[in-house]
């Protein structure tokens, strides 16, 4: 009886303020990436610019679906954030050297493997890149399933 009582409210609450969590983690993303490149002067590398142009179109794309009502923009939105998620997987993988440093894309520019941030001996830029499409994906896959159950 309680676990259907939290799933009603999770769906509850995925339904009604999903799209607007999504939305602000995409911007919160953006923005922080903004700040560490413009404000922190951290370079970006290649691999943060591909996470870059995965994130900062979901800003816009949800802006536009959450203000026109449409249930469909998670079939825009989504895409964007699965590749994000991808590339985020990757780096994290080469940036905590599961893969080989020798395979990595970044030979021009910025290195993939720089740690501009150490927060609690874990959190660096790569690993909230990833948690933050992680989050995305999660609320959108949510999103979809518990609107498909209404249909």
């Amino acid at each position: 009886m309680l676990i259907s009582t939290y799933s009603k409210m999770i769906k509850n609450l995925v339904l009604k303020y999903g799209l607007y969590i999504a939305w602000f983690q995409a911007l919160i993303s953006m923005i922080g990436s903004l700040v560490f490149s413009e404000f922190m002067k951290f370079a970006p590398c290649l691999l943060c610019w591909y996470q870059r142009i995965a994130m900062y179109p979901l800003v816009l794309i949800l802006a536009i679906g959450i203000s026109r009502k449409d249930k469909n923009v998670v079939w825009y939105a989504l895409p964007f954030s699965l590749i994000g998620t991808v590339i985020a997987v990757y780096h994290n993988l080469m940036y905590y050297k599961i893969i080989p440093q020798e395979i990595a894309p970044c030979e021009i520019g910025a290195s993939c493997f720089t740690k501009y941030i150490d927060w609690f001996g874990f959190i660096t830029i790569p690993l909230l890149a990833l948690i933050a499409f992680i989050i995305i994906d999660v609320i959108l896959y949510l999103y979809l399933t518990y609107t498909k159950k209404d249909e």
